[in-house]
């Protein structure tokens, strides 16, 4: 059933597409077998009732089916011991996050809710981050910030990660930034929990092997008081992803390759399962990259399964006991996808929608304005490494502006405090700056959803940008007239030394 990829186009790394076994699904008869019509006699003689044997109580226990791993934490958190796709159960949460834009609008249906003196269900299982709209002058994203901060006051909240100081970030010890990035990094995300936050992208944390999904306001006000909600468990795709990654590519080309394939409609309220030699072979900042953007293919979560690399990552953030989960051998999965990732090339996402996948080096006629690099998808520590990789090889200068926001402070700090592999000691901010890149911004979402208009990099006007964040919609980083080209940040970073969209390989091979 299977097929090889030959030709090196788009669609043609795809080895696998759907391959389901009869061992895993019941298939539906080919053929029906009309019932027996007999003559019974309706007057009745004697009746015997059968001897039977003494009925022994069963000793195997209850038939369980196999499950995957979403099946499985949410049949832990729902207190069941056997979940199937389409069910619809009380969940048990283990971490609500919320931020500046749809916090107040969940405390306020909380209140609404459950009373003007109502307490929340559990404080330290309450995260809440402004990350949004905070360098900005814009006096009601402003007023955003200070009804998290009357809340958690109000509300004892443990986990408030403050910013007073708009002028200077580092004045902010408590302030971290972007949630999602933020959430790893301060132990927040644990396998087989299950974490919900008012943000699309809160699937991001999928990557550490738990369920994780964005919820609306109304929910995140129901969660606040009752720590629970209603959810139908999803059905699961799975992608299988092996072969060596080649040294040009990184996790944001697998992801665009996988929603140009499926479409921005293709997983629909589904679990996307990332497995694979490839996927053991990603550091946890490249899990999440996965994981991040299976919300831009309609996806319910994203999940990978925990494995050493996780576990390492973990040590030193969190304190609180923690059990993964895996799929059954004999789970049962609505889709299985197979990608040789050795054959693959790098990819763009062209404007305006995530799917609409091409090979870079197909784009090396489009000239750009701009380019930008960071949020939650491309701002991470070994997203800025990579960048810096392409300008210490090329030695060149940059053509266009090139727009730099750190996720968060701690990946702010590292821009400027780790070394680069192979610079002769140069940090990231050190090459940035030789290459003429604009100074590396304060940490937050900035442009990456436009924003008020005095946000940082924002496109105010029509303009073409690579971008490596995760939505190019009309308007999306501000300007509705604006070209977004989603590209990771190798080839971000190649693009903005030529102002062309260009394939990283230009400088890298």
């Amino acid at each position: 059933m299977a097929s090889s990829a030959i030709a090196l186009t788009p669609t043609s790394f795809i080895l696998n597409k759907k391959d389901l076994g009869f061992s895993t699904f019941s298939a539906p008869s080919l053929f029906s077998i009309p019932k027996c019509r007999r003559t019974v006699s309706k007057q009745i003689c004697s009746v015997m009732a059968p001897q039977q044997s003494e009925r022994r109580p069963s000793t195997t226990g209850s038939v369980k089916t196999a499950m995957t791993m979403t099946e499985k934490i949410l049949a832990r958190a729902s207190e069941k011991s056997q979940l199937s796709p389409g069910e619809n159960v009380w969940v048990n949460v283990d971490i609500l996050m919320t931020h500046d834009v749809c916090g107040p609008g969940s405390i306020g249906i909380f209140k609404k809710e459950f009373g003007e003196n109502a307490k929340v269900w559990d404080r330290e299982k309450i995260v809440i981050i402004p990350d949004h709209y905070i360098f900005t002058s814009d006096e009601r994203a402003n007023r955003n910030v200070d009804i998290l901060r009357d809340f958690c006051m109000e509300q004892n909240i443990k986990y408030f990660y403050d910013i007073k100081d708009l002028g200077n970030f580092k004045a902010n010890p408590d302030y971290k930034g972007v949630c999602h990035i933020a959430l790893a990094q301060e132990g927040h995300c644990r396998p087989g929990e299950v974490l919900l936050g008012t943000d699309s992208h809160t699937c991001t944390a999928g990557a550490f092997g738990q369920f994780a999904t964005g919820i609306g306001n109304t929910d995140a006000g129901f969660v606040l008081g009752a720590g629970k909600l209603l959810l139908k468990v999803p059905q699961t795709l799975r992608f299988v992803m092996d072969g060596e990654m080649p040294s040009y590519l990184l996790a944001k080309d697998l992801i665009l390759q996988i929603i140009g394939e499926i479409s921005v409609s293709g997983a629909t309220y589904k679990s996307m399962e990332f497995v694979g030699t490839t996927v053991e072979s990603l550091t946890m900042e490249e899990r999440m990259t996965l994981c991040n953007m299976v919300v831009e293919a309609g996806g319910k979560n994203g999940v990978v399964p925990p494995d050493s690399t996780t576990y390492k990552y973990l040590e030193g953030k969190t304190s609180v006991a923690y059990e993964p989960v895996y799929s059954d051998e004999q789970a049962r999965f609505l889709s299985e996808y197979r990608f040789d990732v050795s054959k693959l090339e790098p990819l763009v996402a062209k404007p305006h929608s995530p799917d609409n996948r091409a090979l870079a080096r197909e784009c090396k006629d489009v000239k750009i304005d701009r380019v930008y690099i960071g949020s939650c998808t491309g701002g991470k520590t070994e997203d800025f490494m990579a960048a810096a990789k392409v300008f210490l090889a090329s030695g060149k200068k940059v053509k266009v502006p090139t727009f730099l926001v750190p996720a968060t402070q701690k990946v702010w700090m590292d821009v400027y405090g780790l070394e680069v592999p192979g610079s002769g000691g140069k940090t990231c901010s050190q090459i940035f700056e030789e290459a003429g890149c604009d100074t590396p911004a304060s940490p937050s979402c900035g442009a990456c959803l436009g924003g008020p208009k005095d946000t940082y990099a924002r496109m105010n006007e029509p303009m073409v940008c690579v971008s490596t964040t995760n939505r190019n919609f009309p308007g999306r980083m501000g300007h509705k007239e604006g070209q977004i080209y989603l590209a990771s940040p190798y080839t971000a970073a190649a693009s903005a030394l030529t102002g062309y969209v260009t394939d990283p390989r230009e400088f890298l091979l």
